[in-house]
Order: structure tokens, then sequence, then C-alpha cells
């Protein structure tokens, strides 16, 4: 099967301004990890892991990947056909993505710990024709699922196995693909051509599939790369490079900029600290989560804390207690907005002032433009709330459903982003919400993000997730799920509602449930999965 799928035409005037810029240019990814692996052979690789760790350089995985793209070649796989890979951050997933890219196809990075019902629907509706999948990992046996999927994947023709275990008949170990003659230059393809198709993150029931050009990818890679400073240290990256924020983070930022590359295949705080520590590398980038989870540590130390000085937060809510508390640990965070489908759309940098990198999501980049609608598709004035249309030279080419393509691409180019946020006087962005986040309660409009950020604030919380429960009188009112900090216990109604109150939050938002939870339900890159917990609500558990 050739990948084909209805993607519409960027307006000619938008193309033409995203050309003249350099935003576009006529390269292919292949052509761009070509160049990077070529001029940093001695650069580092190390992946942390208990599983199959790895320490080796630029130099070596640059063999291995031609050699792969050279087998894949050999199968006939090139531009026009997918393939798909569900791996950890192991040393076989970074090979994997350099590989194809080298070779010309498409590549389906599916996060590794989805299971075969995502699984599934991703192999299907990709079409892709080759798989690279691990044997197992933990408590997941990749394989047995993969057997219940088979007779449904009419489209995929091999299977490429990392591990000891015998793949499925005809299957063959990722290994044997390494003897092939490499592939000495990269494939031509168009570079309006699709290049990866990257699933949403799991926030709604059924992930889609966003396909990014040559073009819009590269014009990312350049977006990212100029917001980082110079001379930072490499960062050890724990989010999936299945999905995109650790695609971008741990396998294409570092390689343009000559930077070691270190990825860990489990998060685990210690041990990432132990690294901190042995490889003075920096950590705790990406969604909240990640850098909390490793504040919070009993082995943090300030030797720790002074390599993470310089943090760039994205992907989840920042709670604003969270930020002044970096802040009062001497740690300079910078927050940024943006989605699979847009990746960078608006950020700051260490040098903005501590109120708009500390409490927004930071203003349009370069070659980005915003506007905020309300309901009627009208813009809003700064300081009013509103959907967020976006539109630049790294916004997705469109959805593998060319109906969901339709509705949220219009023909002059903006995306809907089914984000509110909120515009200040000074162009900074900040979200307040999800369109289908907000609570409804009698016609009231709840933030749930203003709830939370307060609930953030109060003794002995570690987070709060408020999500819409059912109500027979009002139709919706704000529940809570809260984790408490170790050795603190979840506050009750009353305390949460005496702290709203003190605060100043108007009593219709007040929480009407408090539920304590041990963990909140999280996507690959730390969101919270706000869609399980309102089914648990629904399900009465």
């Amino acid at each position: 099967m050739t990948a084909a799928w209805p993607l519409p035409d960027v307006a000619p005037a938008l193309a033409q301004r995203y050309r003249e810029r350099g935003w576009w240019r006529d390269e292919t990814l292949g052509d761009v990890v070509a160049g990077a692996l070529a001029a940093h052979p001695e650069v580092a690789v190390r992946l942390w892991s208990q599983t199959r760790p790895a320490e080796t350089t630029i130099g070596e995985v640059t063999r291995r990947s031609r050699a792969l793209a050279g087998a894949l070649a050999a199968r006939g796989i090139g531009p026009g056909h997918v393939v798909a890979f569900q791996l950890p951050n192991w040393l076989e997933a970074v090979v994997t993505f350099y590989g194809v890219s080298l070779c010309g196809a498409t590549l389906v990075p599916i996060v590794h710990f989805y299971g075969p019902r995502e699984v599934g629907h991703v192999l299907r509706e990709s079409g892709a024709e080759l798989l690279v999948t691990a044997d197992r990992f933990g408590h997941l046996d990749y394989l047995a699922a993969f057997e219940e999927l088979r007779p449904t994947l009419a489209d995929l023709e091999t299977v490429v196995v990392v591990g000891e275990s015998p793949g499925p008949a005809g299957s063959i170990p990722f290994d044997t693909m390494l003897d092939a003659p490499p592939l000495d230059e990269p494939v031509a393809v168009g570079v309006d051509a699709p290049v990866v198709i990257g699933y949403t993150s799991g926030t709604t029931a059924a992930p889609k599939g966003v396909v990014h050009s040559h073009r819009s990818l590269l014009a990312e890679i350049r977006q990212m790369r100029t917001m980082g400073a110079v001379g930072d240290r490499p960062v050890l990256t724990g989010a999936p490079v299945g999905h995109a924020i650790g695609m971008y983070a741990g396998l294409l930022l570092p390689l343009v900029r000559g930077q070691a590359i270190h990825l860990t295949d489990v998060w685990d705080p210690p041990r990432v600290l132990a690294a901190i520590a042995e490889t003075d590398v920096t950590s705790g980038s990406g969604s909240t989560f990640f850098l909390q989870s490793l504040l919070d540590d009993p082995t943090c130390t300030d030797a720790h804390r002074a390599r993470m000085s310089r943090i760039g937060l994205g992907g989840a809510p920042v709670p604003a207690a969270f930020a002044d508390r970096c802040r009062d640990l001497g740690i300079s965070i910078v927050r940024s907005y943006g989605s699979t489908e847009h990746p960078s759309t608006t950020g700051s940098t260490h040098d903005d002032p501590y109120e708009q990198r500390g409490y927004t999501d930071g203003r349009p980049l370069d070659g980005v433009e915003l506007r905020l609608v309300d309901d009627a598709g009208r813009d809003v004035a700064p300081g009013t709330p509103g959907e967020i249309l976006s539109r630049g030279p790294d916004r997705f080419a469109g959805y593998t459903d060319p109906v969901l393509t339709a509705a949220a691409i219009d023909a002059d180019g903006w995306y809907a982003t089914g984000d509110i946020g909120v515009l200040d006087e000074a162009g900074a962005l900040t979200i307040t919400d999800r369109v289908k986040d907000i609570i409804i309660r009698g016609g009231e409009n709840i933030s749930a993000a203003e709830v939370e950020d307060l609930l953030h604030r109060m003794p002995g919380v570690a987070e709060a997730a408020v999500v819409a429960a059912p109500d027979e009188r009002l139709g919706e009112h704000a529940c809570a799920f809260v984790r408490a900090l170790p050795g603190q216990t979840v506050p009750d109604l009353a305390a949460v509602r005496a702290h709203c109150e003190a605060l100043g939050l108007a009593r219709q938002k007040w929480p009407e449930e408090i539920l304590g939870v041990d963990a909140l339900p999280r996507t690959p890159t730390g969101k919270v999965k706000k869609f399980e917990l309102r089914a648990r609500l629904l399900e009465g558990t």
C-alpha cells in the first residue's frame, strides 16, 4: 500500500511567506538527519535502562541506521510507504527513527505502553506495512498482543522484533536487519510529502493521526533550536520517543545541536537524579510532572538543582504555585504552549520577565499567528477568553481522517485548537482550559484550570485535577481528584471550601466533591487523562 491522505494545500501567499523567511526550505528530514549524523560522529549516545542499557556514539548509531535504511530499501520500503515502531526509549528506537528517515518512508511512532486497542487502531488507520516492535517490556507482552491483532491488519507485511524471544512466523530479528549493505545517501522524497504521523496522546478516547510534512517538521526543529540557549547542558529525556515531545526533545533537537543524546525508558526520579550527577546533564523539561517528581524526591540536592537551573515546561498546565516554587529554588522556568498538531505555538525565553515566563504561556513564536475567537467565530479583545486559532510554518498538514481535517483547518490555514486562552495587552497567551474541559454548572462556566491552580496552593496537596461530575439539579458540578504529599492526608471538602473562600474564589466554582487518589492517570507526556477521571465518576468508582 502506498500512503495517501487528502491533505489541504497551504494558501499560496502563506507558502510564499514561509519560503521567503526561510522557515520552509527545500530539504527533507533524511537530508537533515544525514548531515547531523555525519557532523558529530564522536558525540555520546546513552540509554539509561535496566532492561537494555547502552552507551555508544553517534558514529556507531550512524552505521546501524544506514544499515537499517539499506535493509528497508532492499524490501521496497521508501517514499510513499509507512513504517511503524513501538519501542521503549532504547537504542533500537534511535536507530529505527534515523534509519526510516534516511530511506524516505513515512514514520509512525507508537507510544511504547499503548495496548492492543490503540496499537491496532494506529496500524490499521495509518496503513503501516512494516512494524518494528519489542518482544516484551516490563509487564507488557507485545508479541502476545500482536497475535490477537494480526488478523485485522491487512496492510502489514513485515514484523521486525527487538529482543530475545522468537517473533511470530515470518518475522525478522532486528539485528538481522543490520547485516544489510548500508544506504550511502538519503533517498530523495518530496518536501511536501508526509514524513511522520504522530497520534494524539489520549486526552480524548480516540487517538487522531496527525500528519506532518518534511516542511512542517523541519520548521518545528528550527523553531525549537532557536528557543534553547547556546551552551545548555545535554538533556536526559524521559518522555517516550513514540510521542511527539520525546521525538523532538530526545531524538531530533540534540542531534541537530550536536549534543549528546540521553534517554531513559523508565522515569524513576532517584535514578534520573543519579544520572544527572554522574554525567553533568540536566533533566525535568516537558510537562510539570517530570520536574516536580525530581524536586519532590528526597535525594534531590542543591547540586542537582544547580544542573536544572534552566527548564522549559509545556504539554500540561503549570500551576503558578509551582512556578513560584521553582523561582524560590533558583530554577528559571519558561512555559510554552503547543500540541501534536502545532508543536511550538507560543513560548518565552529565560531573559523574559518572570511574570511572563512563569505565569503565562508566552508570546507567538517566530512565524506563528494567533487569533482568539468567541463561539460565533468573532475575534475577542485582550483579556477576554476565546478559542485559540493558530497557523504557522510548523502547523501540521492535516489528519489521516479528512473529516477531522475539514473540521479543524479552514481555507485560510487557521487551525482550531480546541483550547481556551486569554491574551494580555503585551500579546502573551495564558491557557485557561480545553473547550471540553469547562464545567457548566447551572449555566455557569467554571474553569477547571482556575480551580486546580488554587488547590495546588493548599498545604499538603501534591497535585489536583478538577473535572465535571454529573449533577441531577445543576447538570454538572466540580469534582476534584487530589493526591496528597507524602506523609500528608487529602483535605476534606470543608477544608477545601475554606481555602477557596479565603482566596476569593466565587462560591459556585468551589469543588463539591473531593476524591483522594494515590496517582492520577497520565498520558505518555504527563498530561492527566481527564476522560478517565470522568469515566470513573460515571461508573461510580
